[in-house]
């Protein structure tokens, strides 16, 4: 298929689109390239590029495509707490006219990338995709909305999926380091300590980058009857984790680190477990594979290999940090587009 992945030069969009080319497909992406410089180690080599801010994206960008696999997002809840407008305008607006355009242009496959934060807190039990709706941020709430909306637009000639991730870990070429995995790795090896500021007793479920592209790559291959408007849960039910367990599984990779849970901000009220077992039926030998250890290990590995360090894990691989800077130094004005200089 022809597909165009928006975010490509993200976090994700960088570790999916090399898959869907190995896969056959042929990729083209979309991005202004916000966290392009976001680079660890060697440099991705990026597929064809349209550079175009989703806000402003036509439906002549769109003609040609058999699919569209939408990433592209301000993607994580302290971007949406401090900037909730521009966050609903892109997260939310700019993706329901990404798939109107698309539906317009005649593009037959819309995969949208959610998140299990859509369910908020849940208790123990598992959630299905069925399960109640309670998003607690910005970032959830967009996420909640743009399903509904798209799946408006679902017809006989325009399938939308919705592929609700868990939260993601795991090594990419542009790094993110702000994510609860990534992170703790990252503070062990800088500090020697695996520090939990809640009280580590919250539901998290986690879910490796390259187990949600293969997702994505399997959605997109999928009869058309079978992913046509409906949500799937990504990723694994071994990995629903608590935060302290999380942190153990770091201070069991990391050498000479030490496990500090301070309890000073409290319980966080964003708690769930979720059942994943729908994809794996709908997408015959799908499974999410990699555990939190192997994640841990694989993410030590690139960081001591690749020399990670303090500066560049707190500004270049921190989301907020990088709009930030970008805004400071004139190259991003207040609504998140670049500038031209």
């Amino acid at each position: 298929m022809k597909v165009l992945l928006t975010g490509h030069q993200g976090y994700l969009g960088t570790v999916m689109a090399p898959m869907l080319a190995e896969s056959g497909h042929d990729v083209t992406g979309l991005d202004t390239g916000l966290f392009a410089d976001c680079v660890i180690g060697p440099a991705p080599v990026d597929p064809d590029t349209l550079a175009v801010d989703l806000r402003d994206v036509t439906p002549e960008h769109l003609e040609g495509f058999d699919a569209v696999i939408h990433l592209a997002a301000l993607s994580n809840d302290p971007l949406g707490a401090l900037a909730p407008q521009i966050t609903y305008d892109i997260n939310h607006a700019a993706s329901v006219r990404l798939a109107r355009a698309a539906k317009e242009a005649g593009v037959s496959r819309f995969l949208y990338a959610s998140t299990c934060s859509v369910y908020g807190s849940a208790g123990d039990g598992l959630v299905t995709e069925d399960a109640p709706l309670n998003p607690l941020t910005p970032y959830a709430e967009s996420k909640v909305r743009v399903e509904a909306d798209v799946s408006e637009l679902a017809d006989d000639s325009f399938s939308p999926s919705y592929l609700r991730n868990a939260t993601a870990f795991g090594f990419s070429p542009r790094l993110r380091a702000d994510i609860v995995l990534n992170n703790l790795v990252g503070h062990a090896v800088l500090t020697g300590e695996v520090k939990v500021l809640s009280d580590g007793t919250p539901w998290r479920p986690l879910v490796h980058a390259r187990d949600i592209a293969t997702a994505f790559v399997r959605t997109l291959e999928a009869p058309a009857d079978a992913i046509h408007d409906r949500a799937f849960n990504v990723g694994t039910e071994a990995n629903n984790v608590t935060v302290a367990e999380i942190a153990q599984a770091v201070a069991d990779t990391v050498p000479g680190s030490r496990l500090s849970i301070t309890g000073e901000t409290g319980a966080d009220p964003r708690s769930y477990r979720v059942d994943f077992s729908l994809i794996r039926q709908v997408l015959p030998g799908y499974d999410a594979t990699w555990s939190i250890a192997d994640g841990a290990a694989e993410l030590f590995d690139h960081y001591t290999r690749h020399g990670l360090t303090q500066e560049s894990f707190e500004q270049r691989f921190t989301r907020l940090a990088v709009l930030k800077r970008r805004q400071a130094e004139g190259s991003l004005d207040e609504s998140m587009r670049p500038l031209i200089r």
